[in-house]
């Protein structure tokens, strides 16, 4: 028997910095190098990875590949979201980090589910027609091979997500400035439109999560990652598939377990909001995973709240999301 820790962290933004602004990528390191140590996770899942461009080269990763310098991850196996080029996006890129064999990996946006389609009506001019409704993030699906020392297999579904953040979607003539909404109505249709692009995600989460599940009753799969959602809200609810929520006891083996409710209701949160603890980061597994499950930690003991006066990324440059951890025991 060995131990299998399995991490969720949103890095926010991490990417290199001009020479002449700060926070720089070196004062980043300082502080968030000695949380993935602290981790001692064999598998990561990363949100919020941006990607650098070196002369002569496709745009990479080189941020996080110092971050992981001198740790226990240094050196080991990862896949990234990439554009239709191959390269990695610029920005915001989903990360898997492995130190045991990748068997596979992809990348879903709107190939499961359709985008939804919405006729904008506070835009200026307002739409004659529905549109699509882009998705922006993409939904990462990585295959681990977590046998004992290559002796067997036994593979680890692990589906990697950054749901779309609450903030309202941009609706045209409705913005006085990027801070300012110019009606009500319009900033109401924007958040509504932010709903709509989140549930579209969780809906093509839950989606895969069945497709596994039709393949494999018996597959192991963890949903991990940033929902943008607290534990009651619809999009994580969607995703955890809870008898209580379909009425139907035959789906019992298909449901999610959230599995940061064994951690104390004081500590449970990952991210600090007018002074409140907001639990938007989560990690949910099938149910066969629950024997060998061992116990989750959320490292939040100095999470910083950026929504306050002041609070801006010179003074914390470290993220404002707090890393998750949960460990197993694999045979």
């Amino acid at each position: 028997m060995r131990s299998l820790r399995v991490a969720t962290f949103n890095l926010e933004n991490f990417d290199e910095t001009d020479p002449d602004e700060r926070p720089s990528l070196d004062e980043r390191i300082a502080l968030m190098r000695p949380q993935i140590e602290r981790l001692r996770a064999d598998v990561v899942c990363f949100q919020e990875i941006n990607g650098q461009e070196r002369e002569g080269e496709p745009r990479g990763l080189a941020a996080l590949e110092a971050l992981l310098e001198g740790t226990n991850l240094e050196g080991a196996e990862w896949v990234s979201t990439r554009t239709q080029a191959g390269e990695v996006f610029d920005q915001r890129n989903l990360v898997v980090v492995s130190n045991l064999p990748i068997v596979s990996s992809a990348q879903i946006r709107n190939e499961l589910v359709d985008p939804p389609e919405y006729r904008r009506l506070t835009a200026d001019p307002p739409d004659t027609e529905a549109r699509v409704i882009g998705i922006e993030r993409p939904i990462q699906h990585v295959v681990i091979d977590v046998g004992e020392d290559g002796m067997q297999t036994e593979l680890l579904h692990v589906i990697n997500v950054h749901l779309k953040s609450k903030l309202p979607t941009n609706i045209p003539g409705q913005k006085v400035d990027n801070f300012t909404w110019r009606t009500a109505s319009g900033w109401a249709e924007g958040f509504f439109l932010s709903s709509l692009k989140r549930m579209s995600q969780a809906l093509e989460v839950r989606w895969l999560v069945d497709q596994i599940l039709d393949d494999d009753l018996d597959a192991s799969i963890i949903v991990a990652g940033d929902f943008n959602a607290e534990p009651n809200e619809v999009p994580v609810l969607a995703i955890r598939g809870d008898v209580e929520s379909t009425g139907n006891g035959d789906l019992a083996r298909r449901v999610l377990v959230p599995i940061e409710q064994t951690i104390p209701e004081p500590s449970r949160f990952t991210l600090l909001y007018q002074g409140q603890g907001e639990m938007i980061d989560h990690m949910l597994v099938t149910r066969n995973l629950l024997g060998s499950y061992r116990g989750s930690e959320i490292h939040n003991e100095i999470l910083h709240d950026e929504s306050l006066a002041f609070a801006d990324d010179r003074k914390f440059p470290e993220s404002d999301h707090a890393p998750m951890v949960a460990e197993f025991i694999t045979v």
